[in-house]
């Protein structure tokens, strides 16, 4: 029997005045799944994004959470069902320290004052439950490198203990070294049993940690592909229109699988 999806889009719509950025779009992600968000600029891929996290909502079709539908208008609504955003910008405090920054707004307070303590014990405990490490978390962002700085802002998300993170670019700023280590934690992530929504360019990084391929082409389904059964060429070649994969590749009921 087919994994239910943690995730599904069914037909989703979206436009902007006279711009029609999401038309009819499909896209299942499962608990414990990898799956990589490609397509080349204006593709619609910041937009779905957008649709999912409840920053702009689609206009028509169906979002399902676990096999039901839901309506997500707003942020609020994708973090209450178990949906974190980790953006480009990472929007932390760089004078903040790593305890401050993790739980900047959700604070823990004892007798009316700040628990510094605990925060930092948490801070030390979902750390080393990550495998991460940061040797003190009590010096300011801004003396971090890069790719700790995205670790950081990744950690902070799973705070809320969301079932399903979207990465928006979590490599496009890093070396070589970072990207590995961020790899590393995304794949822990998902051995963890979340699902993962990564939005990339490398191809390099998503043949490295993603199961699943989905490519948007003008705001459509162009292929959804079988990182291990996949060439890098065929994918490449529907993210640029080479091969029109828009109707052999979108799965009309949930109990379809992909490809």
């Amino acid at each position: 029997m087919p994994v239910q999806p943690l995730l599904a889009l069914r037909g989703v719509c979206k436009r902007f005045a006279a711009v029609q950025a999401l038309v009819d779009v499909e896209l299942e992600i499962r608990a414990g799944e990898v799956v990589a968000l490609v397509g080349d600029n204006a593709a619609g891929k910041s937009t779905l994004v957008k649709v999912i996290s409840g920053v702009g909502p689609a206009d028509r079709g169906v979002i399902e959470w676990q096999g039901g539908a839901v309506q997500i208008k707003r942020p609020q609504d994708a973090q209450v069902l178990g949906i974190a955003t980790v953006y480009q910008d990472l929007a932390m405090c760089d004078n903040l320290d790593v305890v401050g920054n993790l739980f900047l707004g959700r604070e823990i307070h004892r007798l009316g004052v700040l628990d510094e303590v605990e925060m930092e014990r948490r801070t030390r405990e979902l750390l080393h439950t990550l495998s991460i490490r940061i040797p003190d978390v009590r010096v300011p962002l801004a003396t971090l490198s890069g790719g700790q700085r995205q670790v950081v802002a990744i950690t902070r998300s799973i705070l809320g203990t969301p079932r399903l993170l979207l990465l928006d670019e979590p490599t496009a700023s890093l070396g070589v070294e970072q990207t590995g280590q961020l790899l590393d934690l995304i794949e822990e992530l998902r051995d963890q049993g979340l699902g993962v929504l990564l939005i990339s360019h490398n191809m390099g990084d998503i043949k490295a940690v993603a199961d699943r391929v989905a490519v948007l082409r003008l705001g459509r389904n162009n292929g959804v592909f079988d990182v291990n059964t996949t060439s890098q060429e065929q994918i490449i070649a529907s993210v640029t229109g080479a091969a029109d994969n828009s109707a052999s590749h979108r799965p009309t009921r949930p109990e379809e699988a992909w490809p």
